[in-house]
C-alpha cells in the first residue's frame, strides 16, 4: 500500500511554490505571489488542504531564518530586508493548520538536498547548491544531511577581495555593501552597468567580472567545505558562457594547490528548491 504524499513549500520572495508528490515526481503544484505574510500563507494552506491528506510538509524558505528547536522564534523569518516579513513566523501557521509535522530548512540547503538526492550531485559524498539571483545563498550537503551550525550558511555574505581602483562600484548590499552579494548578484550588476544584466551582451566587460567574482567566493567555499561537487544555479547563471568562465577563473585562482570540486549546473532546473522541500517532508516520515 502506498503511503500518503507528502508537500513540500518553497518561500521565495517573491513567489511561494507548492507542492505534493513523493519523491520528485510531482502530482500537484502551484505559484503564489508573495505579497503579506498571512494572505501568502493562507493561500499555501489552502492548497495542501485541496491535495491533500499529506504525511508531511517540508519548508524552504528565504531567510535569514531561526533553525534552532530550541529557541522561542523556530520557523522564524527574522531580519530579512523584504518589507513585512522580518520576524513572521512561518512554521507555527503551517503545522497548527495542517496538523502534520513540519520540517524547516533554508531554501539553499533544500536546494542542495534536492541536487544530491535526485540531481547533478546524486553520485557525489558533499555538494555545495549556489544560487545567483536576486542574492547570492548557499547551502551544503554532507553525508546526505544539510549542514548548520550556531545558525545556517550565509554564503552570500563571505568578504572576498575588491579592487576598488579596478572597480569603484561600492556595492549593493544593505548590510555589508561589497560582500560577494553586494558585488556579484543581479542586482549589483544592475546598479553597477545602468541596465539589467539580461540586456548586456556577451562581450560586454560585465561577464569577465561577474565570473572573476562568482570565482573568488566558490573558492573561499571550496577552501574551507571542500565539496565533491558545487551545483551553481540562479538566474544570473543562464548567461551563455558563464559558467565555463567561472570554472577557467576557479582554477586559476586555486593554482593547482588542492583539487578543484567539479562546478556544474543543476540538474532540476528551477525546481530544485521545491524539490528540497520535498526531500525535507520524506525525511521527517522517514524518522
Amino acid at each position: 500500500m502506498d503511503t500518503a504524499p507528502v508537500g513540500g513549500l518553497e518561500a521565495g520572495g517573491t513567489k511561494f511554490v507548492c507542492a505534493v508528490g513523493r519523491g520528485p515526481d510531482v502530482a500537484a503544484d502551484t505559484r503564489i505571489a508573495t505579497t503579506t505574510p498571512r494572505e501568502t500563507l493562507e493561500r499555501a494552506i489552502a492548497f495542501f488542504r485541496q491535495h491533500g491528506p499529506i504525511a508531511a510538509l517540508g519548508v524552504a524558505s528565504f531567510g535569514p531564518v531561526d533553525l534552532d528547536p530550541r529557541s522561542p522564534t523556530y520557523g522564524f523569518i527574522t531580519t530579512t530586508p523584504k518589507p513585512g516579513w522580518a520576524d513572521t513566523d512561518v512554521l507555527g501557521p503551517l503545522r497548527a493548520a495542517l496538523g502534520v509535522p513540519v520540517a524547516f530548512d533554508t531554501d539553499v540547503n533544500a536546494a542542495a538536498l534536492a541536487e544530491h538526492r535526485w540531481g547533478a550531485g546524486r553520485d557525489a559524498g558533499s555538494v555545495v547548491y549556489i544560487t545567483v539571483g536576486t542574492g547570492i545563498g548557499g547551502g551544503a550537503v554532507v553525508n546526505g544531511r544539510a549542514v548548520h551550525g550556531l545558525v545556517h550558511p550565509e554564503m552570500g555574505h563571505v568578504r572576498i577581495p575588491h579592487d576598488r581602483i579596478a572597480d569603484p562600484f561600492a556595492g549593493v548590499c544593505p548590510r555589508h555593501g561589497d560582500c560577494w552579494e553586494g558585488l556579484a548578484a543581479a542586482p549589483a550588476l544592475t546598479a553597477r552597468w545602468g541596465r539589467p544584466a539580461e540586456s548586456l551582451p556577451d562581450d560586454h566587460p560585465a561577464w569577465p567580472m561577474e565570473a572573476r567574482y562568482l570565482a573568488l567566493g566558490i573558492v573561499n567555499v571550496i577552501l574551507t567545505l571542500s565539496p565533491e561537487r558545487v551545483v551553481l544555479g540562479g538566474g544570473v547563471m543562464a548567461r551563455a558562457g558563464l559558467l565555463k568562465r567561472v570554472r577557467g577563473s576557479v582554477s586559476e585562482l586555486l593554482g593547482g594547490y588542492v583539487r578543484a570540486a567539479e562546478i556544474v549546473a543543476p540538474a532540476l532546473g528551477e525546481r530544485s528548491g521545491v524539490l528540497g522541500a520535498l526531500a525535507l517532508a520524506e525525511d521527517v516520515v522517514k524518522g
